[in-house]
């Protein structure tokens, strides 16, 4: 009796982004990422369901690996303070394939509203310990804003900083979530 062929969720997810990072948001198919990854479009159906089941897991896992690398940087139990301090230092530590599938990322998240709930609802978590009534809280608050704000401006292209001037301005976004 034959072994039952696995599917690489992380590869098929890993395909799924290339595609929409080479060719847009609207090249996402279940057909083409199929073909991309090399797997029937039955397999990738079992493995994931359905195009928006695919796009979920897209998105849970740039927020799972982003959240990963913020707690790497933030420790046990930080102080809002702290955690908008590692806040910060993940978005200062993208390079051009996070760009790239950032850019890819937001074209699909605005073709499809019902998925851009998720990504609020993930936002109005990180902002939830930055309390307006706490000069702590606003600091943070505006740290995590001010790192938003450069990470996109950078990853859609509308600012040029080379890697010193990247720096300089997060160890300053730093300063203020301190």
């Amino acid at each position: 009796m034959a072994r039952p062929r696995t599917i690489d969720r992380e590869s098929v997810l890993d395909s799924a982004e290339q595609l929409v990072q080479r060719q847009g948001a609207a090249a996402l198919t279940l057909d083409a990422v199929a073909r991309a990854a090399g797997i029937t479009k039955g397999g990738l159906q079992y493995c994931f369901g359905s195009k928006d089941d695919l796009i979920t897991a897209l998105i849970d896992r740039w927020i799972a690996g982003f959240d990963a690398q913020v707690a790497r940087h933030a420790g046990p139990n930080p102080t809002p303070g702290a955690r908008a301090a590692a806040y910060v230092m993940a978005c200062s530590q993208s390079d051009a394939t996070t760009h790239a599938r950032m850019v890819g990322m937001l074209v699909t998240l605005l073709q499809s509203p019902r998925h851009l709930q998720r990504v609020r609802d993930w936002y109005a978590g990180w902002f939830h310990d930055c309390m307006p009534d706490s000069e702590a809280g606003r600091r943070a608050g505006t740290a995590i804003f001010a790192a938003e704000g450069a990470f996109f401006l950078r990853c859609l292209g509308f600012v040029e900083m080379d890697g010193a001037q990247w720096q300089n301005v997060f160890a300053n976004f730093l300063k203020l979530a301190s």
